[in-house]
Protein backbone atom coordinates (compact mmCIF):
# COMPACT_ATOMS: atom_id res chain seq x y z
CA UNK A 1 0.00 0.00 0.00
CA UNK A 2 1.46 3.23 -0.74
CA UNK A 3 1.83 6.30 1.96
CA UNK A 4 -0.84 8.27 0.06
CA UNK A 5 -3.23 5.28 0.09
CA UNK A 6 -2.56 4.69 4.02
CA UNK A 7 -3.06 8.21 4.58
CA UNK A 8 -6.30 8.63 3.13
CA UNK A 9 -9.76 8.61 4.81
CA UNK A 10 -12.63 6.91 3.07
CA UNK A 11 -13.99 10.42 2.06
CA UNK A 12 -10.79 11.90 0.95
CA UNK A 13 -9.84 13.75 3.69
CA UNK A 14 -6.59 14.55 4.56
CA UNK A 15 -4.61 11.78 6.77
CA UNK A 16 -2.03 14.41 8.06
CA UNK A 17 -3.78 17.89 9.39
CA UNK A 18 -1.62 20.75 9.88
CA UNK A 19 -3.05 23.49 12.23
CA UNK A 20 -0.99 26.98 12.32
CA UNK A 21 0.00 30.14 10.96
CA UNK A 22 2.07 30.72 7.45
CA UNK A 23 2.79 34.17 6.35
CA UNK A 24 4.46 36.40 3.10
CA UNK A 25 8.42 35.68 3.48
CA UNK A 26 10.51 38.86 2.36
CA UNK A 27 14.04 37.65 1.86
CA UNK A 28 16.67 39.80 0.48
CA UNK A 29 17.56 37.67 -2.98
CA UNK A 30 21.68 38.50 -2.72
CA UNK A 31 22.28 36.77 0.88
CA UNK A 32 22.85 40.29 1.82
CA UNK A 33 21.10 42.26 4.99
CA UNK A 34 17.82 44.03 4.46
CA UNK A 35 19.70 47.69 4.88
CA UNK A 36 21.23 47.65 2.04
CA UNK A 37 19.97 44.64 -0.28
CA UNK A 38 19.34 46.11 -3.83
CA UNK A 39 16.07 43.35 -3.77
CA UNK A 40 13.75 40.94 -2.16
CA UNK A 41 11.69 37.86 -3.43
CA UNK A 42 8.66 36.77 -1.73
CA UNK A 43 8.10 33.05 -0.64
CA UNK A 44 6.07 31.85 2.72
CA UNK A 45 6.78 30.53 6.23
CA UNK A 46 4.96 28.72 8.61
CA UNK A 47 5.57 25.63 11.05
CA UNK A 48 2.74 23.65 10.62
CA UNK A 49 2.45 24.35 6.53
CA UNK A 50 6.28 23.74 6.15
CA UNK A 51 5.47 20.37 7.70
CA UNK A 52 2.09 19.73 5.49
CA UNK A 53 4.80 20.52 2.34
CA UNK A 54 7.32 18.03 3.49
CA UNK A 55 4.78 15.41 4.04
CA UNK A 56 2.86 15.93 0.84
CA UNK A 57 6.16 15.68 -0.99
CA UNK A 58 6.75 12.23 0.38
CA UNK A 59 3.62 11.19 -0.79
CA UNK A 60 1.34 11.68 2.17
CA UNK A 61 -2.54 13.27 2.17
CA UNK A 62 -1.48 16.22 3.95
CA UNK A 63 -3.55 18.98 4.64
CA UNK A 64 -2.90 23.00 6.44
CA UNK A 65 -5.71 24.29 7.99
CA UNK A 66 -5.32 28.25 8.92
CA UNK A 67 -7.03 31.57 8.51
CA UNK A 68 -5.35 34.28 5.75
CA UNK A 69 -6.38 37.29 4.82
CA UNK A 70 -8.48 38.31 1.69
CA UNK A 71 -5.47 39.42 -0.27
CA UNK A 72 -2.54 38.74 -2.58
CA UNK A 73 -0.42 36.92 -0.10
CA UNK A 74 -3.16 35.06 1.44
CA UNK A 75 -3.97 33.68 -2.28
CA UNK A 76 -0.16 33.22 -3.15
CA UNK A 77 0.14 31.36 -0.21
CA UNK A 78 -2.90 29.20 -0.80
CA UNK A 79 -1.70 28.77 -5.10
CA UNK A 80 1.40 27.64 -3.59
CA UNK A 81 0.43 25.36 -0.89
CA UNK A 82 -2.15 23.69 -3.97
CA UNK A 83 0.54 23.68 -6.33
CA UNK A 84 3.03 21.38 -3.77
CA UNK A 85 -0.53 19.38 -3.36
CA UNK A 86 -1.47 20.30 0.32
CA UNK A 87 -5.36 20.17 1.03
CA UNK A 88 -6.08 23.88 1.79
CA UNK A 89 -9.98 23.45 1.60
CA UNK A 90 -10.56 24.02 5.03
CA UNK A 91 -8.73 27.19 5.05
CA UNK A 92 -10.65 30.37 5.54
CA UNK A 93 -10.70 33.48 4.02
CA UNK A 94 -11.34 36.89 6.04
CA UNK A 95 -11.56 40.01 5.26
CA UNK A 96 -11.22 42.13 8.46
CA UNK A 97 -7.41 41.06 8.98
CA UNK A 98 -4.35 40.64 6.50
CA UNK A 99 -2.13 37.68 5.65
CA UNK A 100 0.63 38.04 8.43
CA UNK A 101 4.61 39.05 6.75
CA UNK A 102 8.31 38.24 8.25
CA UNK A 103 11.61 38.99 6.92
CA UNK A 104 15.09 37.64 7.47
CA UNK A 105 17.72 39.45 7.83
CA UNK A 106 20.78 37.67 6.94
CA UNK A 107 23.78 38.97 9.32
CA UNK A 108 27.81 37.84 9.79
CA UNK A 109 27.23 34.23 11.93
CA UNK A 110 23.22 34.34 11.98
CA UNK A 111 19.81 35.43 10.58
CA UNK A 112 17.62 38.03 12.73
CA UNK A 113 14.29 37.23 11.69
CA UNK A 114 11.60 39.91 12.19
CA UNK A 115 7.62 39.64 12.66
CA UNK A 116 4.78 41.66 11.39
CA UNK A 117 1.93 39.14 12.53
CA UNK A 118 0.42 41.14 15.15
CA UNK A 119 -3.73 41.32 14.51
CA UNK A 120 -2.98 38.73 11.43
CA UNK A 121 -6.10 36.64 10.12
CA UNK A 122 -4.22 33.70 11.43
CA UNK A 123 -4.19 35.55 15.37
CA UNK A 124 -7.94 35.45 15.04
CA UNK A 125 -8.51 32.00 14.96
CA UNK A 126 -11.01 30.20 17.24
CA UNK A 127 -12.60 27.16 17.74
CA UNK A 128 -14.67 27.76 14.83
CA UNK A 129 -12.16 26.77 12.38
CA UNK A 130 -12.95 23.21 13.18
CA UNK A 131 -16.41 23.23 12.36
CA UNK A 132 -16.43 20.56 9.44
CA UNK A 133 -12.98 19.88 9.62
CA UNK A 134 -12.42 15.94 9.72
CA UNK A 135 -10.11 15.27 12.60
CA UNK A 136 -11.63 12.00 13.53
CA UNK A 137 -10.80 10.71 9.95
CA UNK A 138 -7.21 11.76 10.35
CA UNK A 139 -3.95 9.67 10.85
CA UNK A 140 -2.36 12.42 12.89
CA UNK A 141 -2.92 16.34 13.90
CA UNK A 142 0.67 18.13 14.18
CA UNK A 143 0.15 21.44 16.16
CA UNK A 144 3.29 23.51 17.39
CA UNK A 145 3.58 26.58 20.62
CA UNK A 146 3.44 29.05 18.39
CA UNK A 147 -0.51 29.15 18.08
CA UNK A 148 -0.38 28.83 21.70
CA UNK A 149 1.43 32.29 21.36
CA UNK A 150 -0.76 33.70 18.76
CA UNK A 151 -3.71 35.04 20.83
CA UNK A 152 -5.87 34.08 23.61
CA UNK A 153 -8.65 32.30 20.88
CA UNK A 154 -5.68 30.34 19.37
CA UNK A 155 -4.68 28.98 22.61
CA UNK A 156 -8.49 28.01 23.25
CA UNK A 157 -7.90 26.52 19.82
CA UNK A 158 -5.08 24.08 20.99
CA UNK A 159 -6.67 23.04 23.84
CA UNK A 160 -9.90 22.07 21.87
CA UNK A 161 -7.71 20.05 19.64
CA UNK A 162 -6.29 18.01 22.10
CA UNK A 163 -9.78 17.32 23.72
CA UNK A 164 -11.11 16.00 19.95
CA UNK A 165 -7.94 14.17 19.31
CA UNK A 166 -8.25 12.50 22.55
CA UNK A 167 -11.92 11.94 22.50
CA UNK A 168 -11.41 10.36 18.39
CA UNK A 169 -8.45 8.37 19.32
CA UNK A 170 -6.61 10.39 16.89
CA UNK A 171 -2.31 11.05 17.57
CA UNK A 172 -1.67 14.33 17.67
CA UNK A 173 2.52 15.71 17.17
CA UNK A 174 3.44 18.74 18.77
CA UNK A 175 6.48 20.95 18.41
CA UNK A 176 7.53 23.18 21.37
CA UNK A 177 8.62 25.77 19.18
CA UNK A 178 9.19 28.26 21.80
CA UNK A 179 9.18 31.79 20.63
CA UNK A 180 10.90 34.52 22.92
CA UNK A 181 9.45 37.25 20.70
CA UNK A 182 5.85 36.22 20.95
CA UNK A 183 5.82 35.44 24.54
CA UNK A 184 8.11 35.14 27.82
CA UNK A 185 9.23 32.44 29.63
CA UNK A 186 7.00 33.15 32.40
CA UNK A 187 4.13 32.82 30.30
CA UNK A 188 5.29 30.17 28.22
CA UNK A 189 6.70 27.54 30.42
CA UNK A 190 3.31 25.92 31.70
CA UNK A 191 1.20 26.53 29.06
CA UNK A 192 3.79 24.34 26.30
CA UNK A 193 4.42 21.79 29.71
CA UNK A 194 0.53 21.42 29.87
CA UNK A 195 0.06 20.93 26.39
CA UNK A 196 3.36 18.62 25.78
CA UNK A 197 1.83 16.39 28.35
CA UNK A 198 -0.82 16.15 26.14
CA UNK A 199 0.76 15.13 22.88
CA UNK A 200 1.55 11.15 21.77
CA UNK A 201 4.83 12.74 20.50
CA UNK A 202 6.54 15.88 21.37
CA UNK A 203 9.17 17.12 19.50
CA UNK A 204 11.77 19.63 21.30
CA UNK A 205 15.25 21.35 21.02
CA UNK A 206 17.34 20.55 24.26
CA UNK A 207 18.40 24.32 24.01
CA UNK A 208 14.83 25.70 24.06
CA UNK A 209 13.68 23.20 26.85
CA UNK A 210 16.53 24.66 28.95
CA UNK A 211 15.07 27.62 28.83
CA UNK A 212 11.78 27.10 29.31
CA UNK A 213 12.14 24.44 31.78
CA UNK A 214 15.96 23.97 33.13
CA UNK A 215 16.39 20.81 31.85
CA UNK A 216 19.73 20.29 30.86
CA UNK A 217 19.48 16.79 28.59
CA UNK A 218 16.85 14.29 26.48
CA UNK A 219 16.49 12.21 29.60
CA UNK A 220 15.69 15.26 32.12
CA UNK A 221 13.34 16.46 29.53
CA UNK A 222 11.28 13.43 28.71
CA UNK A 223 11.29 12.99 32.92
CA UNK A 224 10.06 16.33 33.12
CA UNK A 225 7.17 15.93 30.33
CA UNK A 226 6.52 12.07 31.90
CA UNK A 227 3.52 11.74 29.48
CA UNK A 228 4.01 8.42 28.34
CA UNK A 229 4.10 9.32 24.83
CA UNK A 230 7.14 9.76 22.63
CA UNK A 231 9.73 12.69 23.31
CA UNK A 232 12.38 13.18 20.47
CA UNK A 233 14.89 15.95 21.77
CA UNK A 234 16.48 17.73 19.20
CA UNK A 235 20.44 19.15 19.59
CA UNK A 236 21.53 21.59 17.03
CA UNK A 237 24.19 19.72 15.41
CA UNK A 238 25.11 16.63 17.74
CA UNK A 239 21.72 14.93 16.90
CA UNK A 240 18.18 14.03 17.98
CA UNK A 241 16.87 11.06 20.45
CA UNK A 242 13.86 9.64 20.81
CA UNK A 243 12.53 8.28 23.97
CA UNK A 244 9.62 6.28 24.09
CA UNK A 245 8.23 3.13 26.71
CA UNK A 246 12.01 3.58 28.48
CA UNK A 247 13.86 2.83 25.52
CA UNK A 248 16.07 5.54 23.95
CA UNK A 249 17.35 6.22 20.76
CA UNK A 250 20.33 8.45 19.72
CA UNK A 251 21.41 9.30 16.30
CA UNK A 252 23.99 11.74 15.25
CA UNK A 253 23.38 14.73 13.16
CA UNK A 254 24.69 14.72 9.51
CA UNK A 255 27.78 17.02 8.71
CA UNK A 256 25.92 19.71 6.45
CA UNK A 257 27.41 23.25 5.44
CA UNK A 258 25.14 25.07 6.74
CA UNK A 259 23.89 28.28 4.79
CA UNK A 260 20.73 28.99 7.58
CA UNK A 261 19.20 27.31 10.03
CA UNK A 262 15.92 28.25 10.03
CA UNK A 263 13.42 25.92 8.97
CA UNK A 264 15.34 22.84 9.33
CA UNK A 265 13.31 22.06 12.83
CA UNK A 266 10.18 22.14 10.62
CA UNK A 267 12.12 19.59 8.24
CA UNK A 268 13.31 17.42 10.76
CA UNK A 269 9.77 17.07 12.50
CA UNK A 270 8.16 16.33 8.98
CA UNK A 271 11.11 13.44 8.01
CA UNK A 272 10.18 12.28 11.29
CA UNK A 273 6.46 12.13 11.06
CA UNK A 274 6.89 10.51 7.74
CA UNK A 275 8.96 7.63 9.10
CA UNK A 276 6.29 7.16 12.10
CA UNK A 277 3.48 6.84 9.62
CA UNK A 278 5.49 4.20 7.65
CA UNK A 279 6.23 2.41 11.35
CA UNK A 280 9.55 2.06 10.75
CA UNK A 281 12.19 1.94 13.61
CA UNK A 282 13.63 4.59 15.89
CA UNK A 283 16.52 5.13 14.40
CA UNK A 284 15.12 5.22 10.90
CA UNK A 285 13.04 7.73 12.09
CA UNK A 286 15.28 9.68 13.66
CA UNK A 287 17.35 10.02 10.48
CA UNK A 288 14.82 10.50 7.93
CA UNK A 289 14.55 13.82 10.10
CA UNK A 290 18.20 14.56 9.56
CA UNK A 291 18.30 13.98 5.89
CA UNK A 292 15.32 16.15 5.37
CA UNK A 293 16.84 18.77 8.15
CA UNK A 294 20.45 18.82 6.23
CA UNK A 295 18.32 19.76 3.07
CA UNK A 296 16.82 22.89 4.58
CA UNK A 297 20.43 23.70 6.43
CA UNK A 298 21.90 24.05 2.89
CA UNK A 299 18.95 27.05 1.67
CA UNK A 300 17.55 30.21 2.62
CA UNK A 301 14.09 28.87 2.18
CA UNK A 302 12.10 27.36 4.84
CA UNK A 303 10.50 25.01 2.52
CA UNK A 304 13.30 23.41 -0.01
CA UNK A 305 11.60 20.80 -2.82
CA UNK A 306 13.57 17.85 -3.36
CA UNK A 307 16.04 18.05 -6.39
CA UNK A 308 14.25 17.67 -9.99
CA UNK A 309 10.49 18.58 -8.53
Amino acid sequence: MSLSDQDRSTTGAPGVICVGESMALVSPSDGQGLEHAAACTISFGGAESTVALYLAEMGHRAGWVSQVGDDPFGRRLLSTLNRHGVDTSHVRVIEEAPTGVYFKDPQPGATKVHYYRSGSAASKMSMAILEDLPLAEARLIHVSGITAALSESCCGLLTDIFARARRDGTMVSFDVNYRSGLWSVEQAAGVLADFARQADVVLVGRDEAEILWGTSSAESIAAFIDSGGTVVVKDDDVGATEIASGTTTFVPAETVDVVEPVGAGDAFAAGYLSALLRSDDPHTRLQHGHRLAARALGSYDDFVPETGR
